[in-house]
Protein backbone atom coordinates (compact mmCIF):
# COMPACT_ATOMS: atom_id res chain seq x y z
CA UNK A 1 0.00 0.00 0.00
CA UNK A 2 2.65 2.77 1.27
CA UNK A 3 4.43 1.70 -2.11
CA UNK A 4 1.27 2.77 -4.18
CA UNK A 5 0.99 5.80 -2.27
CA UNK A 6 4.05 7.35 -2.99
CA UNK A 7 3.18 7.19 -6.37
CA UNK A 8 0.04 7.93 -6.51
CA UNK A 9 -0.66 10.37 -3.21
CA UNK A 10 -4.28 10.55 -3.35
CA UNK A 11 -6.40 8.07 -0.94
CA UNK A 12 -8.93 7.41 -3.36
CA UNK A 13 -6.33 6.33 -6.36
CA UNK A 14 -4.74 4.21 -4.09
CA UNK A 15 -7.71 2.35 -3.08
CA UNK A 16 -9.08 2.08 -7.10
CA UNK A 17 -5.70 0.65 -7.51
CA UNK A 18 -5.43 -1.74 -4.75
CA UNK A 19 -9.15 -2.71 -5.29
CA UNK A 20 -9.98 -2.09 -1.56
CA UNK A 21 -12.06 1.10 -0.20
CA UNK A 22 -10.74 4.18 0.82
CA UNK A 23 -11.47 3.74 4.63
CA UNK A 24 -8.91 0.29 4.39
CA UNK A 25 -6.24 2.45 3.30
CA UNK A 26 -6.85 5.19 5.60
CA UNK A 27 -6.39 2.42 8.68
CA UNK A 28 -3.53 0.84 7.27
CA UNK A 29 -1.71 3.78 6.99
CA UNK A 30 -3.17 4.98 10.81
CA UNK A 31 -1.45 1.32 11.85
CA UNK A 32 1.55 1.94 10.17
CA UNK A 33 2.10 5.15 11.90
CA UNK A 34 1.12 3.12 15.09
CA UNK A 35 4.15 0.47 14.18
CA UNK A 36 6.71 3.52 13.36
CA UNK A 37 5.80 5.72 16.42
CA UNK A 38 5.83 8.58 14.10
CA UNK A 39 3.69 10.21 11.12
CA UNK A 40 4.11 8.75 8.08
CA UNK A 41 2.72 11.22 5.90
CA UNK A 42 1.74 14.94 5.69
CA UNK A 43 -1.74 15.94 4.38
CA UNK A 44 -2.35 19.20 2.13
CA UNK A 45 -6.24 19.04 1.05
CA UNK A 46 -6.95 16.04 -0.49
CA UNK A 47 -3.18 15.22 -1.55
CA UNK A 48 -1.35 12.81 0.90
CA UNK A 49 2.77 13.78 1.01
CA UNK A 50 5.13 10.94 2.72
CA UNK A 51 7.34 11.86 5.50
CA UNK A 52 10.66 11.46 5.30
CA UNK A 53 10.13 8.00 7.08
CA UNK A 54 7.47 7.30 5.18
CA UNK A 55 9.79 7.64 1.76
CA UNK A 56 11.75 4.79 3.34
CA UNK A 57 8.82 2.72 4.19
CA UNK A 58 7.73 3.26 0.73
CA UNK A 59 11.69 2.57 -0.49
CA UNK A 60 12.18 -0.51 1.44
CA UNK A 61 8.56 -1.66 0.17
CA UNK A 62 9.31 -1.13 -3.40
CA UNK A 63 12.50 -3.20 -3.31
CA UNK A 64 10.53 -6.07 -1.22
CA UNK A 65 7.59 -5.92 -4.25
CA UNK A 66 10.89 -6.20 -6.96
CA UNK A 67 12.25 -8.94 -5.10
CA UNK A 68 9.09 -11.02 -5.32
CA UNK A 69 8.51 -10.32 -8.58
CA UNK A 70 12.35 -11.73 -9.36
CA UNK A 71 11.11 -14.91 -7.06
CA UNK A 72 8.54 -15.00 -9.45
CA UNK A 73 10.24 -15.02 -12.53
CA UNK A 74 12.68 -17.60 -10.81
CA UNK A 75 10.13 -19.78 -10.12
CA UNK A 76 8.31 -19.53 -13.53
CA UNK A 77 11.39 -20.63 -14.95
CA UNK A 78 12.81 -23.61 -12.52
CA UNK A 79 8.95 -24.38 -12.66
CA UNK A 80 9.06 -24.72 -16.22
CA UNK A 81 12.06 -26.30 -17.02
CA UNK A 82 13.01 -23.82 -19.90
CA UNK A 83 15.68 -24.47 -21.99
CA UNK A 84 16.42 -23.67 -25.67
CA UNK A 85 17.99 -21.15 -27.50
CA UNK A 86 16.43 -17.42 -28.30
CA UNK A 87 18.28 -16.07 -31.37
CA UNK A 88 17.45 -11.77 -31.54
CA UNK A 89 18.41 -9.37 -34.10
CA UNK A 90 18.92 -5.94 -33.14
CA UNK A 91 19.20 -2.24 -34.80
CA UNK A 92 22.93 -0.60 -33.01
CA UNK A 93 20.53 2.07 -32.20
CA UNK A 94 18.69 0.19 -29.33
CA UNK A 95 20.96 -3.12 -28.38
CA UNK A 96 23.61 -1.25 -26.22
CA UNK A 97 20.59 0.53 -23.54
CA UNK A 98 18.24 -2.13 -24.00
CA UNK A 99 19.09 -5.07 -24.08
CA UNK A 100 21.46 -5.44 -21.03
CA UNK A 101 18.73 -5.81 -18.63
CA UNK A 102 16.32 -8.41 -19.80
CA UNK A 103 19.60 -10.53 -21.13
CA UNK A 104 20.58 -10.40 -17.36
CA UNK A 105 17.39 -11.27 -15.74
CA UNK A 106 16.76 -13.77 -18.32
CA UNK A 107 20.11 -15.83 -18.12
CA UNK A 108 20.11 -15.23 -14.09
CA UNK A 109 17.02 -16.94 -14.15
CA UNK A 110 17.44 -19.91 -16.51
CA UNK A 111 20.82 -20.04 -16.75
CA UNK A 112 20.43 -23.61 -19.28
CA UNK A 113 18.82 -21.65 -21.96
CA UNK A 114 21.25 -19.67 -25.13
CA UNK A 115 20.86 -16.24 -26.41
CA UNK A 116 22.66 -14.80 -29.32
CA UNK A 117 22.16 -11.07 -30.55
CA UNK A 118 22.96 -9.90 -34.14
CA UNK A 119 23.29 -6.43 -35.39
CA UNK A 120 21.53 -5.29 -38.44
CA UNK A 121 18.84 -3.11 -39.74
CA UNK A 122 15.23 -3.76 -40.02
CA UNK A 123 15.28 -4.30 -43.70
CA UNK A 124 18.31 -7.02 -43.83
CA UNK A 125 16.62 -8.71 -39.97
CA UNK A 126 12.67 -8.97 -41.17
CA UNK A 127 13.57 -11.57 -43.72
CA UNK A 128 15.32 -13.38 -41.07
CA UNK A 129 13.03 -13.48 -39.10
CA UNK A 130 9.86 -14.29 -41.13
CA UNK A 131 12.41 -17.25 -42.49
CA UNK A 132 12.51 -18.32 -38.53
CA UNK A 133 16.67 -18.00 -38.90
CA UNK A 134 15.84 -14.74 -35.85
CA UNK A 135 13.41 -15.69 -33.31
CA UNK A 136 12.94 -12.20 -32.25
CA UNK A 137 13.72 -8.54 -33.54
CA UNK A 138 14.58 -5.35 -31.91
CA UNK A 139 14.33 -2.37 -33.98
CA UNK A 140 13.47 1.94 -34.02
CA UNK A 141 10.32 2.08 -36.77
CA UNK A 142 9.43 5.07 -39.11
CA UNK A 143 6.17 4.85 -39.88
CA UNK A 144 4.66 1.87 -38.39
CA UNK A 145 2.35 -0.89 -40.48
CA UNK A 146 0.86 -4.40 -39.70
CA UNK A 147 2.94 -7.23 -40.97
CA UNK A 148 1.18 -10.77 -42.06
CA UNK A 149 2.01 -13.53 -39.87
CA UNK A 150 4.25 -10.99 -37.22
CA UNK A 151 3.18 -9.79 -33.78
CA UNK A 152 4.70 -6.65 -32.47
CA UNK A 153 5.11 -4.74 -29.04
CA UNK A 154 5.79 -0.89 -28.72
CA UNK A 155 8.18 -1.10 -25.47
CA UNK A 156 8.97 2.37 -25.51
CA UNK A 157 9.48 5.98 -26.91
CA UNK A 158 13.18 7.54 -27.22
CA UNK A 159 14.01 10.63 -29.12
CA UNK A 160 16.81 10.44 -31.37
CA UNK A 161 19.37 13.65 -31.35
CA UNK A 162 21.76 15.07 -33.16
CA UNK A 163 25.57 14.75 -32.03
CA UNK A 164 28.84 16.05 -32.82
CA UNK A 165 32.44 16.25 -31.43
CA UNK A 166 33.16 17.69 -28.14
CA UNK A 167 35.94 20.57 -30.57
CA UNK A 168 32.95 21.10 -32.96
CA UNK A 169 32.56 24.63 -34.47
CA UNK A 170 29.14 24.22 -34.00
CA UNK A 171 29.17 22.54 -30.15
CA UNK A 172 28.93 25.52 -28.49
CA UNK A 173 25.84 27.31 -30.29
CA UNK A 174 23.20 27.71 -28.38
CA UNK A 175 20.54 28.59 -31.71
CA UNK A 176 21.49 26.12 -34.51
CA UNK A 177 18.75 26.01 -37.68
CA UNK A 178 19.01 22.62 -39.80
CA UNK A 179 20.55 24.57 -42.90
CA UNK A 180 23.55 25.49 -40.58
CA UNK A 181 24.01 21.65 -40.73
CA UNK A 182 23.60 20.38 -44.21
CA UNK A 183 26.68 20.97 -45.07
CA UNK A 184 29.13 19.13 -42.78
CA UNK A 185 29.85 15.41 -43.12
CA UNK A 186 27.49 13.04 -41.91
CA UNK A 187 27.61 9.71 -40.18
CA UNK A 188 24.46 8.03 -41.85
CA UNK A 189 22.24 4.42 -41.17
CA UNK A 190 23.21 2.78 -44.39
CA UNK A 191 21.92 3.64 -47.33
CA UNK A 192 18.55 0.96 -47.57
CA UNK A 193 17.47 1.31 -44.37
CA UNK A 194 14.38 2.21 -42.59
CA UNK A 195 16.18 4.62 -40.87
CA UNK A 196 18.35 5.83 -43.43
CA UNK A 197 14.72 6.91 -45.03
CA UNK A 198 13.66 8.68 -42.08
CA UNK A 199 16.87 10.40 -41.71
CA UNK A 200 16.37 11.77 -45.60
CA UNK A 201 12.18 12.66 -44.81
CA UNK A 202 13.52 14.81 -41.47
CA UNK A 203 15.58 16.67 -44.48
CA UNK A 204 12.88 17.34 -47.11
CA UNK A 205 10.92 18.16 -43.70
CA UNK A 206 12.92 21.36 -43.34
CA UNK A 207 13.27 22.15 -46.95
CA UNK A 208 16.90 20.85 -47.52
CA UNK A 209 18.15 18.03 -49.59
CA UNK A 210 19.83 15.27 -47.32
CA UNK A 211 23.46 15.95 -47.21
CA UNK A 212 25.61 14.18 -49.87
CA UNK A 213 29.01 14.04 -47.90
CA UNK A 214 28.14 10.77 -45.75
CA UNK A 215 29.59 8.03 -44.14
CA UNK A 216 27.19 4.97 -43.52
CA UNK A 217 28.31 2.83 -40.26
CA UNK A 218 26.22 1.14 -37.57
CA UNK A 219 29.56 0.77 -35.66
CA UNK A 220 29.05 2.88 -32.19
CA UNK A 221 32.56 2.75 -31.34
CA UNK A 222 33.69 3.87 -34.86
CA UNK A 223 31.35 6.65 -35.19
CA UNK A 224 33.20 8.04 -31.84
CA UNK A 225 36.19 7.62 -33.15
CA UNK A 226 34.64 9.86 -36.64
CA UNK A 227 33.24 12.26 -34.23
CA UNK A 228 36.52 12.79 -33.09
CA UNK A 229 38.57 12.70 -36.10
CA UNK A 230 36.13 15.07 -38.86
CA UNK A 231 33.91 17.86 -37.82
CA UNK A 232 31.01 15.35 -38.71
CA UNK A 233 27.76 15.17 -37.42
CA UNK A 234 25.41 12.21 -36.28
CA UNK A 235 22.65 10.61 -34.75
CA UNK A 236 22.14 8.59 -31.74
CA UNK A 237 19.51 7.71 -29.17
CA UNK A 238 18.76 10.40 -26.31
CA UNK A 239 20.36 7.83 -23.60
CA UNK A 240 23.07 6.89 -25.07
CA UNK A 241 24.15 10.61 -26.21
CA UNK A 242 23.61 11.60 -22.64
CA UNK A 243 25.86 9.23 -21.57
CA UNK A 244 29.24 9.96 -23.71
CA UNK A 245 28.38 13.38 -23.30
CA UNK A 246 28.94 13.12 -19.64
CA UNK A 247 32.28 11.45 -20.76
CA UNK A 248 33.62 14.68 -22.95
CA UNK A 249 33.39 12.07 -25.86
CA UNK A 250 30.62 14.36 -27.66
CA UNK A 251 27.76 16.97 -27.03
CA UNK A 252 24.07 17.27 -28.31
CA UNK A 253 23.01 20.06 -30.73
CA UNK A 254 19.99 21.95 -30.20
CA UNK A 255 17.85 20.60 -33.11
CA UNK A 256 14.53 19.38 -33.66
CA UNK A 257 14.28 15.99 -34.79
CA UNK A 258 10.61 16.16 -34.51
CA UNK A 259 10.24 12.87 -32.72
CA UNK A 260 11.74 10.77 -35.94
CA UNK A 261 12.79 7.26 -34.92
CA UNK A 262 11.61 7.32 -31.62
CA UNK A 263 9.13 4.61 -31.23
CA UNK A 264 11.16 1.32 -30.14
CA UNK A 265 9.67 -2.42 -31.00
CA UNK A 266 10.03 -5.94 -31.14
CA UNK A 267 8.58 -8.28 -33.59
CA UNK A 268 8.43 -11.86 -33.30
CA UNK A 269 6.48 -14.85 -35.40
CA UNK A 270 2.48 -15.57 -33.94
CA UNK A 271 3.71 -19.48 -34.00
CA UNK A 272 7.22 -19.21 -32.44
CA UNK A 273 5.96 -17.75 -28.77
CA UNK A 274 3.45 -21.05 -29.11
CA UNK A 275 6.32 -23.36 -29.25
CA UNK A 276 9.38 -22.27 -28.34
CA UNK A 277 9.32 -21.74 -24.64
CA UNK A 278 12.69 -19.79 -24.24
CA UNK A 279 10.98 -17.14 -26.70
CA UNK A 280 8.24 -16.51 -24.66
CA UNK A 281 10.49 -16.29 -21.62
CA UNK A 282 12.64 -13.68 -22.98
CA UNK A 283 9.61 -11.72 -24.16
CA UNK A 284 8.24 -11.55 -20.47
CA UNK A 285 11.75 -10.46 -19.36
CA UNK A 286 11.76 -7.63 -21.75
CA UNK A 287 8.32 -6.53 -20.60
CA UNK A 288 9.40 -6.71 -17.29
CA UNK A 289 12.88 -4.52 -17.54
CA UNK A 290 11.23 -2.13 -20.00
CA UNK A 291 8.09 -1.07 -17.67
CA UNK A 292 7.77 2.50 -16.83
CA UNK A 293 9.88 3.28 -19.93
CA UNK A 294 6.95 4.29 -21.89
CA UNK A 295 8.57 7.72 -22.74
CA UNK A 296 11.33 8.97 -22.58
CA UNK A 297 11.46 12.95 -22.41
CA UNK A 298 12.39 14.75 -25.70
CA UNK A 299 13.20 18.10 -23.39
Amino acid sequence: MIAALADLKLVARVSEELNVTQPAVSKQIAELEKIVGVPIVTRDRNRLFLTEIGQRLANHAKQALNQLDRAAFDIEAMAGGISGAVTIGAVSSVAPSLLPAPIALFKSSTPQASISVKDGHFVELLPELQSGALDLVIARIWQPRELSGIEQLRLFEEPVVVVAGRNHELARNSEIEWSDVVGFPWIMPQANSVARHAVDALFAENGLTPPANTIASLSLTLNLALLEALPALGLMPKRLAQSHAARGDIVTLPLDTRGFLSDVRCFWRRDQAETNQALAFFLKCLQKTTEGEETIPIG
